[in-house]
C-alpha cells in the first residue's frame, strides 16, 4: 500500500524526490565554463567515438577518456572542452542521460581540479640505535 502511494506520488510529480534541494541542484546548475564532466562510460569508448558523439552540439576543443596508468584501460569517465558556454550547454541537455556504446552516459559540470597539498617525507623516528619507529607494526630495522 506505501509503495502503491508513493508510485502515484513519484508520477504526479509531488514525490519529495523530486523536490529534494539536491535534485533541483543537480538539474537546474547553469555552467560557469565550457568544460564537462561526462561519467557513466563503457570501457570501450575511445576519444575518437567520444569526440564524434559530441561534435554536432558545437566546436569541440578537447574529448578526452580518463585512462587508468597502470592497465591503460578506460576509467569510465571523461571530460569534453567546447569553445564557448553556450555550445557545453546545449551538448549537456543534448546527451545527458542517453545512449553511448550501449551505456547510459550522465552529462555535468566539470569542477575545477583541487589542490593537493604534495606528500609528507616519511615521520619515522629515528632512536640513537639506528632503528626506526613504526606506528604501525612497532620496532623495525634499517
Amino acid at each position: 500500500m506505501a509503495f502503491s502511494s508513493a508510485f502515484r506520488r513519484l508520477l504526479s510529480g509531488s514525490s519529495s524526490i523530486t523536490t529534494s534541494p539536491f535534485a533541483s541542484a543537480r538539474f537546474s546548475s547553469t555552467l560557469t565554463a565550457p568544460k564537462l564532466f561526462i561519467s557513466g562510460l563503457n570501457r570501450n569508448t575511445t576519444d575518437d567515438k567520444l569526440r564524434e558523439a559530441f561534435a554536432p552540439f558545437g566546436q569541440l576543443v578537447e574529448a578526452k577518456v580518463i585512462m587508468d596508468r597502470a592497465t591503460q584501460r578506460s576509467k569510465g569517465f571523461a571530460f569534453v572542452t567546447y569553445a564557448s558556454i553556450e555550445e557545453a550547454e546545449k551538448a549537456r541537455e543534448g546527451m545527458n542521460a542517453k545512449f553511448l556504446d550501449g551505456w547510459v552516459i550522465f552529462v555535468d559540470p566539470a569542477k575545477p581540479k583541487e589542490y593537493r597539498p604534495p606528500p609528507q617525507a616519511d615521520s619515522q623516528q629515528s632512536s640513537e640505535f639506528g632503528f626506526k619507529t613504526n606506528k604501525t607494526i612497532g620496532w623495525c630495522g634499517n
